[in-house]
């Protein structure tokens, strides 16, 4: 979406409300994940973003607050079945009000041209999802495409009626991390031609940069707990 003013003008909860704060490390114990959960509550951040073993744990502690909960799919890497891919969302939606659901796409099937894979792989969650009024983010892992895949990503994504196209997944190992630059978020706008939002995650991790991702007209951003306070200026 395009700002209504820049960046740079805007207030620290007008900032905040970009960001699904990220609070995903395998390794967090409770007490992490609760201090960095209420920590994005705290700075008003859109939503708090989790595994599906963290939703007893946060779904308590947003309720009656702006922020909202993003939960993520078949993450990191996105390599189960269709129907598992389905299955897990249905059970993450079961017992919760969650507003946003990540679902990694297939990217090695993207990185093979198999494009309509990709794009019913997606579709099935999608409908699950929006048959519950929760939106889709798709993750197609950018940094392991060229820039013809990541187009060709967003327009799976377009086509299987997702909400917002997404980058990375902050857990790559199959390269360098280069995560949400300003040519990968470029890409995306382009390809989704107005048709689907654009969320930047991985290695956003300085003001500059957060607030130029803004001005291009991204509309959401997956900051990590800990650069959180450093885009906000904290």
């Amino acid at each position: 979406m395009t700002p209504a003013k820049p960046a740079s003008e805007m207030t620290r909860a007008e900032l905040a409300a970009y960001i699904d704060q990220s609070v995903l490390k395998p390794e967090f114990t409770v007490e992490d994940i609760r201090r960095y959960a209420q920590e994005g509550i705290d700075f008003g951040c859109a939503t708090i973003c989790i595994n599906p073993s963290s939703l007893p744990i946060v779904a308590p502690m947003v309720e009656g607050t702006g922020t909202g909960l993003c939960v993520v799919c078949d993450f990191p890497f996105g390599t189960s079945s269709t129907a598992s891919k389905v299955a897990q969302a249905e059970a993450i939606m079961g017992g919760y009000d969650i507003q946003d659901l990540d679902i990694v796409a297939n990217y090695g099937r993207l990185r093979s041209g198999d494009l309509d894979y990709v794009t019913e792989d997606i579709r099935a969650v999608v409908e699950a999802c929006h048959a519950k009024g929760v939106l889709v983010k798709v993750i197609i892992e950018t940094d392991a495409l060229t820039p013809g895949q990541i187009q060709a990503g967003t327009r799976c994504a377009v086509a299987a009626g997702a909400d917002f196209i997404k980058s990375s997944t902050g857990f790559y190992t199959g390269g360098e991390q280069r995560g949400a630059t300003n040519e990968v978020v470029d890409l995306m706008m382009e390809a989704g031609e107005g048709r689907i939002r654009v969320k930047g995650s991985g290695c956003i991790r300085d003001r500059e940069h957060f607030l130029e991702l803004i001005d291009k007209g991204i509309d959401r951003m997956g900051i990590g707990y800990r650069s959180t306070p450093e885009v906000l200026g904290e």
